[in-house]
């Protein structure tokens, strides 16, 4: 199996600052894809940003220019920046993969979300 364990979200005013990361463990055998979801109160779950199979980078354009995505290979672990925060990026967010661990089959994994709140 995949875990995926998420950190950092809490709460920020309007033009803050917040680093997630997001760490995978267990029998692992590839990751295929690895980013960040959010998913607001009553809305669908959106992709923020996420790294793509062939290693390019998607941005939800709400992202763009204020969110930045990172990894660290050698350990599993993705992070999101996010700057300049609004209150409409005010969402519980999880991290997510594409991946196959040993003996299994290639599927999505989810973290257990992490809550980041915008307000004043």
């Amino acid at each position: 199996q995949v875990q995926l364990v998420e950190s950092g979200g809490g709460l920020v005013q309007p033009g803050g600052s917040l680093r997630l990361s997001c760490a995978a463990s267990g029998t692992i055998f590839y990751i295929y894809t690895m980013g960040w979801y959010r998913q607001a109160p009553g809305k669908q779950r959106e992709l923020v940003a996420a790294f793509t199979s062939g290693g390019s980078i998607n941005y939800a354009e709400s992202a763009k220019g204020r969110f930045t995505i990172s990894r660290d290979t050698a350990k599993k672990t993705v992070y999101l920046q996010m700057n300049s925060l609004k209150p409409e990026d005010t969402a519980v967010y999880y991290c997510n993969a594409d991946a196959r661990a040993v003996g299994g089959t290639r599927k999505d994994y989810w973290g257990q979300g992490t809550q980041v709140t915008v307000s004043s």
